[in-house]
């Protein structure tokens, strides 16, 4: 029974690390990277359409993306889509494609992006501790049926799951900050 809710909450904390992770793919940094666009949404034939449902993307050169439409009429809205979101991006097309050049960050910008990447990553452990604090809770439901010994026990193996978590997290986030202050 204990081993089952520490099993969950080590699931759902790694799920908590993975969302951390992915969040950090979507913030710029200097270079180019197809998984900034995860969040760009296109207006297709009135449906609000992810880009990666629309168009592949390449990287030919380390600061240039290239995102080439399936269907060559929504070019216009891709490019309307990218220089409207958050990203500060200026997408240009020939036609055919939609050519992004990733600029290098001002030191301004990469101290936003880095306060954003904390917020993201605090959130992730916030995500984590209330994990923690669900299934201690469950655990503490059990006193009568198991031991007080055995509860404690869960209770210090769930911290360390938790631990083990916000370090990972620690961990991407020194990757990412290092990464957006390279220049």
């Amino acid at each position: 029974m204990i081993e089952e809710f520490l099993d969950d909450a080590k699931h759902r904390m790694d799920q908590a690390v993975d969302k951390v992770a992915s969040d950090f793919t979507t913030v710029r940094t200097g270079r180019a990277n197809p998984q900034i666009l995860n969040r760009v949404v296109v207006e297709y034939y009135g449906t609000p359409t992810p880009l990666q449902q629309l168009a592949t993307m390449s990287v030919p050169e380390p600061r240039l993306l290239v995102v080439q439409p399936f269907d060559k009429s929504t070019i216009g809205a891709i490019e309307n889509a990218i220089r409207s979101s958050d990203l500060g991006l200026n997408p240009s097309n020939d036609g055919n494609l939609v050519r992004i050049a990733f600029p290098t960050l001002t030191e301004e910008r990469r101290k936003e992006l880095t306060k954003l990447v904390h917020s993201m990553a605090e959130d992730g452990k916030i995500a984590v501790r209330n994990i923690r604090r669900s299934t201690k809770s469950d655990l503490e439901e059990l006193h009568g049926e198991i031991s007080d010994d055995d509860i404690r026990r869960a209770e210090k193996e769930l911290q360390e799951i938790t631990d083990h978590h916000t370090d990972r997290i620690d961990e991407l986030l020194g990757t990412k900050e290092a990464e957006l202050m390279e220049v």
